[in-house]
This record gives structure tokens, sequence and C-alpha cells, in this order.
């Protein structure tokens, strides 16, 4: 394998702002699939990369008391979404979390897409993307989403005083335009709660 490829890997790589998340699929021009692997590794071994999954790299940005600061699993998750040109929505546990309805970090991620459908796993954690219908990935607010995929989570019968109230200040901060007809591609009970809890907004 030429060594100028390495070179020029490791170059374009220091170019890069500190905290980055790269991929081996971002260096085709470079050399084939197999060289470009070769050279990641080679630059892993150099404590110039770190690997969080297969194909997937860190250029690794230093703290002097946390060390490395490492990207949050959503971070590295979006960071898929937008190498593949997909659109993705967090569901369940994260939809929740960002509500405020759940305190705990999830360890697994589960992602609605029109990407490609796979499960990946990110040091101890596990992403995974599930393929939908486009009808639900057309809200493009992310907090409208939640709301919907946190009420999915929950279920109709366990939607209790404190959620209300959780996700209607969510929804409150939200603008009015649209807001009525992004709501149709959710279920009917969600759709109907929601037209409840924005009714004098």
């Amino acid at each position: 394998m030429p060594q100028s490829i390495h070179n020029q890997i490791e170059e374009n790589i220091k170019t890069l702002k500190k905290g980055t998340i790269i991929f081996s699929t971002d260096f085709r021009e470079y050399g084939t699939a197999e060289n470009v692997k070769r050279v990641l590794i080679r630059l892993e071994k150099k404590e110039i990369l770190i690997r969080l999954a297969r194909g997937i790299y860190l250029y690794p940005k230093k703290d002097k008391i946390l060390r490395t600061i490492f990207p949050s699993t959503e971070e590295i998750a979006l960071g898929i979404a937008k190498r593949d040109k997909a659109r993705i929505n967090s569901t369940g546990a994260l939809a929740l979390k960002q509500l405020g309805l759940s305190a705990e970090i999830p360890m697994n991620l589960v992602y609605i897409t029109d990407g490609p459908v796979r499960k990946i796993k990110v040091r101890k954690s596990i992403i995974t993307f599930k393929k939908t219908t486009p009808k639900n990935l057309t809200i493009k607010n992310k907090k409208l989403n939640a709301v919907i995929q946190g009420f999915k989570e929950l279920g109709k019968e366990n939607i209790n005083e404190n959620a209300t109230l959780k996700i209607k200040k969510v929804l409150c901060q939200l603008p009015v335009k649209n807001l009525k007809e992004d709501i149709n591609v959710a279920p009917t009970w969600i759709k109907n709660l929601i037209s409840e809890l924005i009714k004098n907004k």
C-alpha cells in the first residue's frame, strides 16, 4: 500500500475539528476500502483516532479533567443518518428522555428511518434503525415527533397527570403554524389528545 495514502488521510483528518465523527467511507477517493481500513487502524494505534464502531471513528477532543470527550450515542446516530442521507426520528425511551418524562439515559436507542435497516453496536450501546412509512417522517419538528413517539411509548392507558402537564409544556413552546396539520400523521387517539392540549394555545 503506498505510503502516500496514509499521509493523505492523516493530513485530511488533522484539518478537521477535534471531536469530529469520521466514517471510513469519507475516504473513498484515497483508495480501496481495504487500504483505507488499514490506514484507519494504523491511525488508531497511533492514538490519532478512536474506534467507536465498525467503520466509525472519533478524532478525539481532549479535556484536562475529563480526558477524551466522547460524543453521545444520539450524536453518532445523527452522524450516521447524515452520512446515509436518511431521515430519522427518535422513538421509545429516548423520546421520553427528550420530553423530561424519564431521567434515565437509554443505553439502546431506536430510530425510525427511511434509510437502511440495521443495528450498530457503539461501545456499550446499540443503535437500531427501523424501517417506517414515509408519513411518519414528515414531521420536521423534533419536539413534536418526541411528543407523538412518547405517547406511543407510554400507551393510552398509562398517561397520567404528570405526563400530560410536561407534554403540554413542550407543546406550548412549539409554533402554532402547521402544528394542527402535522399531528394528522399521529394515531387518532394521540391526535385528539394533542388537539385538546393545544386547544387554548
